[in-house]
């Protein structure tokens, strides 16, 4: 949604003071008309000397605040930095404008996550810093901000447009993506820009989509469109399956993410030329830390650290179709829930998440208790004899042994991969690993190295382990030949699923009837 997702909040503290009167005295009655002049002159001499000793006093006290608080206004001094980047590394935060979306910063299972996000963590880290988010309500917000200098830079999936360039600095592009128009099937395809006038288009004000239009409607007068500064392009996809609007845009690798939770939108046509997005950093004189993005960008091209982390968000989203989406959608409805209590204890005994092994199951067995393979594998996470000796099941079609035994092999399998690798990769090694076996996903692995590639990486063993079919390579390792591309898609898949129930259990969009609520609330 563009809902952006903030997180930070200002309290305000109210000092509330109760005034005092130091001095008080009872009323003086005259006793008769005759005293009366003496007690006027008696109470205007209190009064006079009353308002002396006071003016006195609060002199005194003044004088004596001055001298405490003088010492302290000498002692304060004012911190001065050589450049920005001098700055941002002294006081140890790098502070980046965002905004919350499936493509750039969301709260993910294992905490936040995104692809802006890892870039900016790895940048925080190049720095050696940590790193702080502001997400503003709309996308205008960052770039107006931006301008403003609130933050160091925004990093907000942006796209680098010849308007904004008068406006920003860009560091090097890391994602070409294109602006497509989408609407829903069960509708009529708009074929280019005329059919548009019997429909409703809404984009995001402040886009580059908006920008797009404009120069459209140049040469298609009759071409028009509505903006929306309270919703981002998230939100206006949801509307747009909805049926409450005909028709929005949307950058492609929004479409690539969004698409599995929204089956029947569909691409009409691309509506601009390809675009690049970057970050984009105010215009200064002061360019140390945009020289400083300049080697980051450059250092991870060179290492793949980049192509690594795009494969980590977009390799696996490609690889479940519209029937393959729908057929799960049904099984979350009519299959999960009566298992769903048994994935959960199986993840609190193995420290898992649940929906992984829900993923894992569903992989195997479509969440199928009476499942059984050709080869002779069955029930539920679709264990073999051998495994379900190893992990003591008795009964593979029992759901409870049979997810509980899954587990258990998981956690056996995690824990045969190098401590060195991180996560996700090291999970994904753990599923090709529960897929093909470690033996040959260690072949892969040397292969991997063999070719000059990182084996560490599920980048990159991903790529070898479809050698293993091929007698030049299999002929030279320790387990010989596999199905090596039975474990790409193996892992690929689980990856898709988790993600589905990820945002299916959140909340996000249980069902195509339902109010979709935003990924975060958005807070600034």
């Amino acid at each position: 949604m563009t809902q952006d997702f903030g997180c930070t909040g200002v309290l305000e503290t109210h000092a509330h003071s109760k005034r005092h009167n130091c001095f008080s005295g009872a009323a003086v009655q005259p006793k008769d008309k005759s005293d009366s002049g003496s007690i006027e002159f008696s109470f205007l001499t209190w009064y006079f000397f009353q308002r002396l000793f006071l003016g006195f006093l609060l002199a005194c006290l003044s004088a004596c605040d001055s001298q405490t608080q003088q010492p302290q206004r000498s002692a304060e001094k004012v911190a001065t930095y050589k450049n920005q980047l001098e700055r941002i590394k002294k006081s140890g935060v790098l502070t980046v404008l965002t905004r919350y979306d499936p493509t750039t910063y969301y709260e993910s299972a294992n905490g936040f996550s995104g692809l802006e996000y890892d870039l900016v963590q790895l940048f925080a880290r190049h720095l050696q810093v940590k790193s702080k988010f502001i997400v503003p309500d709309t996308f205008a917000a960052i770039l107006q901000k931006t301008q403003a200098g609130i933050a160091d830079f925004a990093a907000a999936g942006i796209s680098i447009t010849e308007e904004r360039k008068q406006q920003f600095l860009f560091a090097p592009a890391y994602q070409e993506i294109s602006e497509q128009l989408i609407f829903r099937s069960g509708t009529k395809r708009p074929r280019d820009v005329n059919d548009l006038t019997n429909g409703i288009l809404e984009v995001v004000k402040g886009t580059s989509h908006a920008e797009s239009l404009l120069k459209l409607q140049q040469k298609n007068p009759q071409l028009e469109w509505l903006t929306n500064d309270k919703l981002n392009t998230d939100g206006l996809l949801y509307l747009v399956n909805q049926r409450l609007i005909d028709y929005t845009i949307a950058d492609s690798n929004q479409m690539t993410l969004m698409r599995r939770f929204y089956p029947k939108l569909n691409i009409a046509f691309n509506i601009s030329p390809s675009r690049h997005l970057a970050w984009a950093f105010k215009k200064s004189e002061d360019l140390s830390l945009y020289n400083e993005a300049l080697v980051f960008f450059n250092k991870i091209k060179k290492n793949k650290q980049l192509e690594q982390l795009i494969e980590r968000h977009y390799g696996h989203t490609s690889n479940i179709k519209y029937v393959g989406n729908c057929t799960f959608r049904l099984h979350l409805r009519s299959h999960l829930p009566q298992y769903q209590t048994l994935f959960q204890d199986a993840a609190d005994t193995h420290a898992f998440d649940w929906r992984l092994l829900a993923a894992i199951s569903y992989q195997e067995s479509h969440w199928n208790k009476h499942a059984v393979s050709p080869t002779g594998v069955k029930g539920l996470m679709m264990l073999t004899q051998a495994t379900a000796s190893q992990v003591k099941v008795k009964d593979r079609t029992d759901p409870k042994e049979s997810i509980f035994g899954g587990a258990l092999y998981l956690k056996q399998r995690l824990k045969k991969i190098p401590a060195r690798i991180p996560e996700p990769d090291r999970t994904w090694f753990a599923l090709a690993s529960y897929n093909i076996g470690f033996g040959h996903l260690e072949d892969a692995r040397i292969i991997t190295q063999k070719l000059g590639k990182n084996p560490d990486k599920w980048v990159d063993v991903k790529q070898s382990l479809p050698l293993l079919t091929q007698q030049e390579w299999f002929s030279k390792t320790k387990h010989g030949y596999a199905r090596g591309k039975e474990p790409v898609i193996y892992v690929d898949n689980v990856r898709s699923y988790l993600d589905l129930l990820i945002w299916y259990t959140s909340n996000k969009e249980i069902n195509e009837n339902s109010a979709m609520q935003p990924m975060v609330t958005a807070v600034e």
